[in-house]
């Protein structure tokens, strides 16, 4: 499995982090990667919506990642409150809050991802998963971080 599909994947769990307690987290992850395959047929062919099928390595990897980033959390917004003029953590949809938390990690605390790659990768979340202007939000909040 790509980066990209992992990072997707920690995406999709770190979301749940805004709608379940803390001590939830590890029963949540464990839902997640349990949930069955979801697909949805268009005119245009079948998409996945869901495929949760990770190796037990690849699991790890995410709920690593995850967990480091939930331990990170108050830092991690205070970062984003700093930068992110008139939008504060509390403000923002939950889709973007999500992909912002997940870049400031990588760009501040995972030394393997290069800041252009966090950066790049949050834009193309953005993209699939937030609304028509949430990657030029999401841009614009994570340069001004650099």
């Amino acid at each position: 499995m790509t980066r990209r599909e992992l990072r997707e994947h920690s995406f999709k769990v770190l979301f749940r982090a805004d709608f379940y307690p803390v001590e939830e987290m590890d029963e949540q992850i464990e839902r997640y990667f349990g949930a069955p395959v979801e697909d949805d047929v268009t005119p245009e062919g079948t998409t996945i919506l869901h495929d949760s099928n990770l190796s037990e390595a690849e699991q790890a990897v995410v709920t690593e990642k995850v967990k480091k980033i939930l331990e990170k959390l108050p830092e991690i917004d205070e970062k984003i409150n700093q930068v992110a003029e008139g939008w504060k953590t509390r403000r923002m949809g939950k889709v973007e809050l999500t992909i912002l938390r997940l870049a400031v990690y990588e760009m501040k605390f995972d030394e393997d991802i290069p800041v252009s790659v966090a950066i790049n990768e949050a834009v193309e979340l953005a993209k699939r998963y937030g609304t028509e202007n949430s990657p030029a939000f999401i841009n614009g909040v994570l340069a001004k971080m650099i």
